[in-house]
């Protein structure tokens, strides 16, 4: 079978979470964390991205990261017992990594709750689970994993930036009351990716 590990190519579109890359003619479409996302130049731009390919009975589905260690991340958590990639994206999006690693080493569940589709439970694996890996994992962003080449252009804003924010985060996984809510009051000159990156940090902040 063949894998797809890494795209070089140009940034066509943004339609969080999914954008679509241009390598060679073809389009690429990948589903992306909110990091990422934010992290991404204006379409037209090149860009890299560390790549996972995960092939289900009724369809190949392309995950793009802007840096290696997070796609690590990623794959360490699908391997948690009922993590998948939608809830692992959840959870890159909802929090940083270090702030993820410290939630597990801090045992702090309540945190982890406030991550759209993790309940107690499922905030305890992950404790339990992640835990034991983390000792001896190294941030490899001295190796230089931050292959994504960053562009100068701003990010153009959608036509409905209020609209759009609230439509990746139902992607992600958050009701869409509680999307409306975590939007609600927030400067209606933001971007859509700042919209999406004050609500999630208002979320998260409690």
């Amino acid at each position: 079978m063949c894998m797809i590990g890494r795209l070089r190519g140009t940034l066509l579109e943004k339609q969080p979470p999914w954008i679509v890359v241009d390598v060679g003619g073809v389009g690429y479409e990948l589903e992306t964390s909110m990091t990422t996302l934010l992290a991404l130049p204006g379409p037209g731009e090149e860009v890299q991205l560390h790549t996972h390919l995960a092939v289900r009975e009724d369809a190949h589905l392309l995950y793009g990261f802007a840096r290696g260690d997070e796609r690590q991340l990623f794959r360490a958590l699908i391997k948690v017992n009922g993590v998948g990639p939608k809830l692992a994206l959840a959870i890159l999006s909802g929090m940083d990594q270090e702030a993820f690693i410290r939630c597990v080493m801090e045992d702090d569940i309540k945190a982890l709750t406030r991550l759209p589709g993790v309940g107690k439970k499922t905030a305890e694996r992950l404790v339990v689970e992640m835990r034991d890996r983390f000792p001896h994992w190294q941030l490899e962003q001295e190796n230089g994993l931050h292959a994504l080449e960053l562009g100068a252009s701003p990010t153009t804003a959608a036509p409905d930036p209020q609209a759009d924010a609230e439509s990746a985060l139902v992607a992600l996984g958050y009701k869409p009351t509680e999307a409306s809510r975590m939007l609600s009051g927030l400067d209606d000159g933001l971007s859509t990716e700042g919209l999406i990156k004050a609500a999630l940090a208002r979320k998260l902040a409690g």
